[in-house]
């Protein structure tokens, strides 16, 4: 099975502060992958840089073979953490904004997903609440079909019900050659979909294993182990 994800030395810092020191990772295909740490430990600059958002210092990254950029911006769907659709927006406005914009954007799997939760299309984001409209963020990046998810802190706002919908919509919206990279300091909501965790610590990778070697050879949760490696 190929790699969707390959980094090499990756380095990235920022003035005098190093985020990612040196990292090698290979993500396959086909996975439901957690970017564990906690907050400043270079998850975000990780799902940048692989979004083609940032630019390395050093090293390589790349993304089904290429270096971020226009090829794989069409197999990349990412969630950033914070909130960005205009306040004007009516969800319908944009559901047709990503119809436009990505050819493998699936317009009845948005509705569909709109109506189990039923919200009303013509709603504009600016009367929604803020799990709503992490939610409406969410159903539109898994209503691409990418091969590469990459979702930042998606359970990080929102209320445990809401958690529960968002956990929900990541299993029944992916394909199963497809891989998610799901960024996270919230382990225990997200650890029962999880095939593998990736723990990164000061911008270095400290930790790359399936779940269920962990729970074999360790004895313990993920969510044990991660309060452990990373006790204050």
């Amino acid at each position: 099975m190929n790699a969707i994800l390959e980094c090499k030395s990756l380095t990235k810092s920022f003035s005098n502060l190093t985020a990612l020191n040196n990292v090698n990772l290979t993500l396959e295909r086909g996975r439901i992958i957690g970017l564990l740490g906690p907050n400043g430990s270079g998850k975000t600059t990780l799902i940048k840089l692989i979004n083609g958002l940032l630019v390395p210092d050093g090293g390589t990254l790349l993304v089904n073979g290429y270096q971020p950029g226009s090829e794989t911006k069409k197999i990349v769907s990412y969630l950033p953490e914070r909130t960005y659709l205009p306040e004007w927006m009516r969800i319908s406005d944009a559901i047709a904004f990503f119809q436009d914009f990505y050819q493998d954007f699936d317009k009845k799997r948005a509705y569909d997903m709109l109506d189990r939760l039923h919200l009303d299309p013509s709603k504009r984001m600016k009367t929604l609440s803020k799990g709503t409209k992490e939610k409406v963020q969410l159903i539109l990046v898994m209503s691409r079909n990418a091969d590469l998810y990459c979702l930042d802190e998606p359970i990080g706002g929102v209320d445990p019900a809401a958690r529960d919908y968002i956990l929900n919509t990541i299993l029944s919206n992916y394909n199963e050659n497809a891989t998610v990279l799901i960024s996270t300091h919230l382990i225990s909501d997200i650890e029962k979909i999880l095939d593998e965790v990736v723990f990164i610590k000061d911008g270095f990778v400290t930790l790359h294993s399936s779940v269920d070697d962990i729970r074999v050879k360790e004895g313990k949760s993920i969510d044990t182990l991660f309060r452990e490696v990373f006790r204050c």
